[in-house]
């Protein structure tokens, strides 16, 4: 059976605004971050598809940050009663364009709550929606799915890797380490303890190590994109399968399918399927 849920479901419909901005130093922060050799960003220029990713952080008191190191569950987020946390994937479509310089609006909301089990048992899947506009209206929609599931068995046996679902036309080898989590989780304001805690990600979680940033290995398939498509993401939807892990090589990997879509995905040092997305072009 799955969770029961019922008590959550006067979550759906919750709302949470905020403000924002596309500052020259967080854009300059992340072009390092991503090892771009950029210009110097400077107000007017067009954020890069997928950059948006580093704005509207969660800000809460010290006092409402809960144990996993994510603010509190309970005031936006629904307060499900399973321990880990973690992103599951997300799409987007960008029916317009943020300029750095540019004050933005975030408007979000609890769009469903979903129970299923799965493979390592109980999971549940809130769906947050999001719209984001800048001065010229609305840039940006995004659907972003979040799971929790239950902290492991002892000595459970870690589920089949996903081998990668084509041959790649583009790539790059890319291996993470502690300095590279550290400045994304900063440059984010995210406070997860899997990205840098490795006594509570082993001990508590019983991950192997520490864990990369879905949204750091997202944006990389972004870049990918962005250097050989040959055209800006319209529409990206993407899915994230297994963990990755600090100090060991992952491959960000692309292919066109039909006219103005591909296909992109992230595999592990062992080949397996760790993140895989599927993008229609301008």
């Amino acid at each position: 059976m799955g969770q029961d849920i019922s008590g959550l479901k006067k979550w759906l419909g919750e709302k949470e605004t905020a403000i924002d901005y596309v500052t020259v130093p967080t854009v300059h922060r992340l072009s390092a971050l991503l090892d771009r050799d950029d210009p110097f960003p400077k107000p007017g220029d067009p954020l890069p598809i997928g950059w948006h990713a580093v704005l509207f952080p969660r800000v809460v008191r010290q006092s409402q940050i809960g144990p996993d190191g994510h603010p509190a569950r309970g005031e936006f987020l629904p307060p499900v009663p399973l321990p880990r946390r973690m992103f599951a994937g997300k799409t987007v479509t960008f029916p317009g364009e943020l300029r750095v310089g540019d004050e933005v609006r975030r408007e979000s909301t609890i769009q469903n709550i979903e129970s299923k089990e799965g493979r390592t048992g109980s999971m549940v899947f809130v769906t947050v929606k999001t719209d984001i506009y800048g001065p010229r209206g609305l840039a940006i929609t995004e659907l972003q799915n979040i799971v929790y599931r239950a902290n492991p068995e002892p000595g459970a046996k870690a589920p089949e890797p996903q081998g990668a679902p084509m041959a790649a036309r583009w790539e790059r080898a890319v291996t993470p380490d502690t300095v590279m989590l550290f400045r994304f989780s900063a440059l984010t304001y995210n406070g997860h303890r899997i990205h840098y805690d490795l006594p509570y990600v082993t001990q508590v979680e019983g991950y192997p190590g520490l864990i990369v940033n879905g949204g750091l290995t997202t944006l990389m398939m972004f870049e990918l994109a962005r250097e050989h498509a040959g055209r800006p993401i319209a529409r990206f939807a993407s899915r994230n399968v297994s963990p990755l892990f600090v100090g060991r090589m992952l491959r960000v990997c692309g292919a066109p399918l039909e006219e103005r879509k591909i296909k992109l995905w992230v595999v592990n040092d062992r080949g397996g399927l760790a993140l895989t997305a599927d993008a229609e072009l301008a």
